[in-house]
């Protein structure tokens, strides 16, 4: 069974446990990861949601943060705030940054993110293949208002500065994929979601995640152009986001939020979109034409929870275990 996952952040990092405990070591799991939010800070490439999938996924992460590493220590972080380096608004932990660190040294010296990923991985051991959506540089950022040079004025800024320093707060108008017009779906990830026995999109901001990576020329071909169904599973439950500010990014590009918008906007692959299938909290209701509905829980409490939803995906697909 090869199983490819499209995912970004905390949510997804928690569906891939799900994907696992239902899978096992019966199972090619590979996750085509989002690479939007990285970020060069302090002279170090970071890539949260390739080290949220590792670290989460190689038993690592901080359980109540759902970021970073657990018992992690601040003594650099507290120093540079000392000296008033920039940015203070983006917390490094020690333990975290020493994984910034080798991968930083690796890119410098010429390897490529997903050579860097796979090596970092060989510590994890996350039971699951990460492949970074892209090994060129792809970053998104918000256009938002800039007051400083005129009534009308905008300005647009990192994602990380608008989601982690100023919390979701200040008015997005839309968001841009900087990089994406010149950068290449990476060959693995393309080669995973074509030869694929079932896609699943996962319970990711559907704008910054999962979008960034469709922001990726190449990557809807992909999920087009393969012959596996494409099941995606709804991050919004009750007109809310799982987690996060979903609902923030929903608006700042006219999507409601609801489970329906979000299945709308992702499309069917009969009418040029991409889903066969998509998975809604019970109670939710989404008409989504030409893309097969399933009303479930979605909540992830824990990975065997989550496991019963990745079930109901495989047999929506019609796919046995």
């Amino acid at each position: 069974m090869k199983v490819t996952v499209l995912v970004g952040g905390v949510g997804g990092a928690r569906f891939l446990l799900g994907v696992k405990e239902l899978l096992g070591a019966d199972a090619e799991i590979t996750a085509v990861v989002n690479v939007g939010d990285d970020i060069w800070l302090h002279g170090m490439r970071i890539c949260p949601d390739l080290d949220t999938c590792m670290y989460t996924l190689g038993g690592g992460i901080d359980p109540e943060r759902g970021w970073g590493r657990k018992g992690e220590t601040w003594v650099v972080r507290d120093e540079l705030a000392g000296y008033g380096a920039d940015p203070s608004w983006y917390g490094l932990g020690d333990k975290d940054m020493a994984t910034h660190l080798v991968r930083s040294r690796m890119l410098r010296a010429g390897y490529p993110l997903s050579d860097v990923t796979a090596a970092l991985c060989q510590r994890w051991q996350p039971g699951v293949t990460l492949l970074p959506a892209s090994d060129d540089r792809v970053e998104t950022h918000v256009v938002v208002d800039d007051p400083a040079n005129g009534e009308k004025a905008r300005k647009a800024i990192h994602f990380q500065e608008w989601w982690v320093r100023h919390k979701g707060e200040l008015p997005a108008h839309r968001f841009a994929a900087i990089g994406a017009e010149q950068a290449t779906l990476l060959p693995a990830a393309g080669e995973a979601i074509r030869g694929a026995d079932i896609v699943l999109l996962a319970p990711s901001n559907p704008v910054v995640s999962i979008g960034a990576i469709l922001e990726i020329p190449g990557a809807r071909a992909a999920l087009r152009e393969t012959a596996a169904k494409v099941v995606g599973i709804s991050p919004i439950v009750g007109d809310r986001p799982l987690r996060g500010m979903a609902d923030r990014c929903l608006a700042a590009i006219g999507v409601e939020t609801t489970a329906e918008a979000v299945g709308r906007r992702y499309g069917a692959r009969s009418c040029g979109g991409l889903l066969d299938g998509w998975l809604v909290h019970t109670g939710d209701a989404a008409d989504v034409p030409g893309v097969v509905t399933r009303g479930v829980p979605l909540l992830m409490t824990d990975p065997r929870v989550t496991a019963q939803m990745v079930a109901e995906a495989f047999d929506l697909a019609g796919i046995a275990r």
